[in-house]
This record gives C-alpha cells, structure tokens and sequence, in this order.
C-alpha cells in the first residue's frame, strides 16, 4: 500500500526512527504525537497509557541520560521490531536509590503495532540485572 508515494513499511520505519529520536531528546511532545491516543506501552516497569509511559521515561532520563542506537529496524507491514543499543550513566536518584555515577550499555529490544502511522503498542525489553550489575545496584 503506498500513501503520498511512500510505502506502508517506509512510513513505518520513519515513525520508528521518529519515535527514538524524541525518545533520546525526551521530547514529550513528539512522542505524544507519534502514539495513538489509546496507546499502550508495555514494558519492564508494566503495562501504562501514553501519559504514564512519558512521565516513567522522564524519570528515567533524569536518573540515567538514556541514549538508543538503533541497531535494525524490522518490519512486517504495521507490525515492527527494533535492536538497540542502550546506554547512560546513573546520575541521579531513580525511585529511592542513589546514583552510583557508573554507566551500562546493553542491547534492548522493542515491538511495536502501528495503526494509521502512529504506534498504537510498544513492547520493551531490556537486561534490567545486566543494567543493575553495571550500575552497581
């Protein structure tokens, strides 16, 4: 199916890239306008609406500066897949522990349902005990 001469998968693929560099620059108002209004994220902290997802990655950029890489993109019609490479520095307190000033790096891994070029639901998953053991935690 092409839309204004892109490609379904091209489109997809640019909502993803989209999606990771509002991410890394946790700009909030991007990433609201990339999901769906009924969007849910999944991911290690549970399953939340767009509006709680946003405010759990804000603490988590505040606690540990994360940065995404993208290492591949995949994709099946509305229906992508990303590998990452994920890091940051643990900087400041993130729910009642104290920062370590340690960094981590680990491959991540998200899922993704798109409906009308916008993410309707993410899937993240991350090596938290890897994560922890390189922090210090």
């Amino acid at each position: 199916m092409e839309i204004l001469g892109m490609s379904t998968l091209e489109r997809n693929r640019q909502v993803i890239r989209a999606y990771v560099e509002a991410f890394n620059r946790c700009d909030v108002d991007k990433l609201r306008s990339l999901f769906t209004p009924d969007a849910i994220i999944q991911g290690v902290l549970g399953s939340a609406p767009i509006d709680a997802a946003i405010a759990v990655w804000r603490e988590l950029h505040q606690a540990y500066g994360i940065s995404l890489d993208i290492e591949e993109i995949v994709i099946e019609g509305d229906v992508a897949a990303a590998r990452y490479s994920e890091s940051g520095t643990f900087r400041k307190p993130f729910r009642g522990m104290g920062p370590t000033q340690k960094s981590y790096s680990i491959i991540a891994m998200e899922w993704f349902q798109l409906r009308d070029g916008l993410i309707a639901k993410r899937w993240g998953a991350r090596d938290s005990a890897a994560i922890n053991r390189q922090l210090g935690i």
